[in-house]
């Protein structure tokens, strides 16, 4: 299962039910991780740092690629960017 490391001011966002969507860089690395995926629901982790025993949240998402992310949610609007749309998540207990 795939974890991506966020920061604690989108972590918490995304725990309170503000934030519906994660960003990633549209970059070969993050094609190879999601393209199999597009447009289908996954699990994925995101936690809250880069320790192994940080905050947590196991989330399902749909990946798609498209331009015109949420400034307000960390992204450019002007860059085509990997978009994670956030369907349910439960935080990991450590």
């Amino acid at each position: 299962m795939l974890t991506l490391p966020i920061k604690k001011k989108w972590y918490d966002m995304i725990r309170a039910g503000k934030k519906l969507e994660e960003y990633r860089a549209n970059t070969p690395y993050y094609a190879a991780r999601f393209r199999k995926y597009e447009g289908e629901p996954v699990g994925i982790i995101l936690r809250n740092g880069y320790r192994l025993d940080s905050p947590a949240i196991l989330a399902e998402v749909v990946p798609k690629r498209r331009k015109g992310a949420k400034p307000e949610w960390g992204g450019n609007p002007e860059e085509t960017c990997w978009v994670l749309q956030i369907l349910a998540f439960v935080e990991v207990k450590r």
